[in-house]
């Protein structure tokens, strides 16, 4: 029940606007069946080619450790692959699907709650006035609860989103039964002759249609929380034909009664079945709006943890799940950036001129990665990877050329956030990767300055130092400002390095290694997967009570990195721009690694880029 409420709320809410979109591009006044039929048919073997074939059968076997989505798929395409080059280009593409997702989770909210709302024009007439501030409202107070998690009202999502299936395919074979007919449409021959008779504005429609599959993603993204066969049992049994029903009980319909195209939606069921429907398609849309801000807050602490984004503040909303987070940050940059599509689009009619182009760009992103892992992870002939994956590719790239012409009238904007949100995650990427080279340059290796000890003449005083270090092999710039300085060492040291991993979780036995570089001196390596996020202090802990001081009582010592632009930078002007004001803004590393405050102590050093 509960997969129901997580992972098919956006596609679950795509009959409130699809099919809608789709035909009003045709002339609404005289819209003829052969227009009706050919759309259906598009729609349905949208939902067989891409979701049921690509997803569930296909990419949905190409789980990293468990875990799914476009990230989990970049890192598994990476560790398949050799040549630096070849791991740059898939780290590339992983990347833009990634930030194609981010543009995708503006919108989803924006045209989700409106075409829920827009219900009351249908019931309620007078009220047509009311549908962008409700609207408004209802997306203020769906963020502003953020903070407060998914965990106390998760468990009712389910429940309701079986309610939301049910009652659309009841009301969709309701309509059909008395027009069985409209089923003839499952022959693709009626997709095909619509694309002959209008050409150039079949290819419009098409980039209509592809919002009939748009959370497709999600079925692959969160396969981690519950597992492939749920989803695909799920999916196949109870998602699918109900909406195939909908779909084609709203057909049904506009056949009958082509001036219903103002709302087939709405206009499917009985008339006092109406506002009931508004409240339950406002739910249902507040559950799907849910579950990609809940994405997006999982796929920023993926972008962290694998370096393409700089750390931010990670809230832990649930004391038994780890995956229930909340980040601030996002969350109200999301806010932000709905609110305004809302008050600039005003309607979903609108809206959905600017969906589409971010989805089909992930799924174009995803055939990529997916060609990959199945050549190399499953040993697929080359010729058998290219003749699927190729095929599905060029069916994703129809729906995104079709998309592109869509760009003037609102597709920009997710394109928009998409490069933008590129070109800050590699600004990031090799400003750290500069920084990283600057820093090797000017510090000591760790094995002479370890040689050297025993002789030089540095007191040693009591209690346990811990010094962070982002190279095992050198010394922390902190531990050798504190000697310039204070001239002291304590007696109990310990060097620790995090690293991030290409897998979503790492096992508690390859968690932390410990090792004696010189007495009273110890190297502790932390290893967290992309999923995951640090504690230092309660896995120091654990093993700090091995060596028998306690970790309580330890002072942390951080190097703080004071960025000042130099005389001839390596990075360009914009990038160095994007990567400053992202380092001035990112959350202090003792917030991040959950670092007592009264413990830090920080030595500033600067670092020219």
């Amino acid at each position: 029940m509960a997969v129901l409420g997580i992972v098919y709320g956006d596609i679950g809410t795509s009959p409130l606007y699809a099919f809608k979109a789709s035909l009003q591009l045709f002339d609404p006044a005289h819209t003829t069946p052969i227009e009706i039929m050919g759309v259906l048919s598009l729609i349905f073997w949208s939902l067989i080619i891409i979701v049921t074939v690509k997803y569930v059968f296909l990419v949905m076997r190409a789980d990293n450790r468990g875990e799914g989505g476009i990230l989990a798929l970049m890192a598994l395409a990476q560790r398949v692959s050799v040549g630096r080059s070849v791991k740059s280009t898939i780290a590339l593409v992983g990347i833009a699907g990634a930030c194609l997702f981010f543009g995708d989770g503006v919108i989803t909210p924006a045209i989700s709650v409106l075409s829920a709302v827009e219900g009351l024009e249908v019931s309620a007439p007078s009220l047509q006035f009311y549908v962008l501030p409700i609207s408004i409202v209802v997306i203020v107070l769906l963020f502003a609860m953020q903070y407060l998690g998914t965990g106390r009202v998760g468990r009712v999502f389910g429940p309701i989103m079986a309610a939301w299936f049910l009652i659309i395919g009841l009301t969709g074979l309701i309509e059909i039964v008395p027009h069985p007919f409209v089923l003839l449409a499952i022959s693709p021959s009626y997709a095909v002759t619509l694309c002959i008779i209008y050409k150039k504005l079949a290819f419009f429609v098409l980039g209509a249609v592809v919002l009939c599959v748009t959370g497709a993603e999600a079925l692959y993204a969160d396969m981690g929380h519950f597992g492939a066969r749920p989803i695909r049992i799920t999916w196949l049994v109870f998602v699918l034909p109900c909406l195939i029903l909908n779909y084609f009980g709203q057909g049904a319909l506009m056949i009958r009664t082509p001036a219903a195209i103002t709302n087939p939606f709405f206009l499917l069921g009985p008339t006092w079945l109406r506002l009931p429907m508004v409240l339950l398609a406002t739910v249902a849309t507040v559950i799907a709006s849910q579950a990609v801000i809940s994405g997006a807050f999982s796929m920023a602490r993926q972008c962290m943890q694998l370096g393409f984004l700089p750390r931010m503040t990670v809230c832990h909303t649930s004391t038994t799940e780890e995956g229930q987070i909340y980040v601030p940050q996002v969350n109200n940059a999301l806010a932000v950036g709905v609110v305004l599509l809302v008050l600039a689009f005003k309607t979903s009619d609108n809206l959905a001129s600017a969906y589409g182009i971010a989805v089909t760009g992930t799924f174009l992103c995803t055939a990529v990665l997916a060609l990959v892992v199945f050549r190399r992870q499953f040993h697929w002939s080359r010729a058998a990877a290219v003749s699927v994956f190729g095929a599905l590719f060029l069916i994703d790239t129809v729906f995104f050329a079709a998309n592109t012409l869509k760009i003037v009238e609102g597709g920009w904007v997710p394109l928009a956030l998409g490069i933008g949100l590129i070109g800050m995650m590699t600004s990031w990427k090799q400003g750290r990767d500069l920084l990283l080279s600057r820093w090797k340059q000017s510090s000591m290796p760790l094995a002479p300055f370890l040689a050297r000890l025993p002789q030089s003449r540095i007191i040693r005083v009591p209690g346990l130092a811990v010094f962070m270090t982002g190279n095992r092999d050198y010394v922390p710039t902190s531990l050798l400002h504190n000697l310039k300085h204070n001239k002291v060492l304590h007696d109990n040291v310990l060097f620790v390095t995090v690293e991030n991993e290409y897998v979503p979780e790492i096992s508690p036995s390859r968690r932390a290694e410990v090792s004696e570089l010189a007495p009273g001196i110890h190297r502790v390596i932390l290893r967290y997967g992309f999923m995951e996020s640090p504690n230092i202090p309660r896995e120091l802990e654990e093993q700090t009570e091995k060596l028998g001081v306690r970790v309580s009582q330890a002072s942390y010592f951080l190097g703080r990195e004071v960025l000042v632009p130099g005389m001839a930078p390596k990075l360009p002007w914009w990038r160095r721009v994007l990567f400053l004001f992202m380092a001035r803004n990112a959350v202090p590393a003792t917030e991040f690694f959950r670092i007592p405050s009264d413990r830090v102590v920080e030595l500033g050093v600067r670092i020219t880029i």
